[in-house]
């Protein structure tokens, strides 16, 4: 059943990226141009994400397991610190340059999109980049300890 949910939740999540437009690079970067033709739609397809998530995190909050009986694994982070802005501005650099990030990525790739195959394989091995990195650190810290 939680396969099954799993798939559902990302089929929905996929068609509302097409229909929304966010597996478009041109619209979404017509959305981050503020100096330009700004195209204002894709800030109502942001609004309504960050509405539907706070509902579920409220909800969510006092669970302690999902509805299919899996365990809530809610972050527990809440500062701010160099490598969160450092990554964050990453991914909106990345996001402004190809006008995709990596859910709109995957279902661009799924259309063909040959663009969309680029940012995946870049995207993966940016991922690997940083699994090294930290790995490395880790074991760094464990040495010294």
């Amino acid at each position: 059943m939680l396969v099954l949910s799993s798939l559902l939740a990302g089929l929905v999540f996929g068609l509302g990226l097409i229909v929304s437009g966010m597996a478009d690079p041109a619209k979404v970067i017509g959305f981050l141009d503020l100096a330009g033709r700004w195209d204002p739609s894709l800030a109502l397809v942001m609004g309504g994400a960050v509405g539907v998530g706070l509902v579920a995190f409220a909800v969510t909050r006092h669970r302690t397991v999902s509805l299919l009986g899996a365990p809530m694994k809610l972050p527990a982070a809440r500062h701010v610190d160099r490598r969160l802005v450092l990554g964050s501005t990453l991914f909106g650099m990345g996001w402004g340059m190809a006008g995709f990030c990596p859910g709109p990525a995957l279902v661009a790739m799924g259309m063909g999109e040959v663009k969309a195959a680029i940012f995946v394989a870049a995207m993966l091995a940016g991922m690997g980049v940083f699994e090294l990195l930290e790995g490395r650190t880790t074991e760094a810290v464990r040495r010294h300890s």
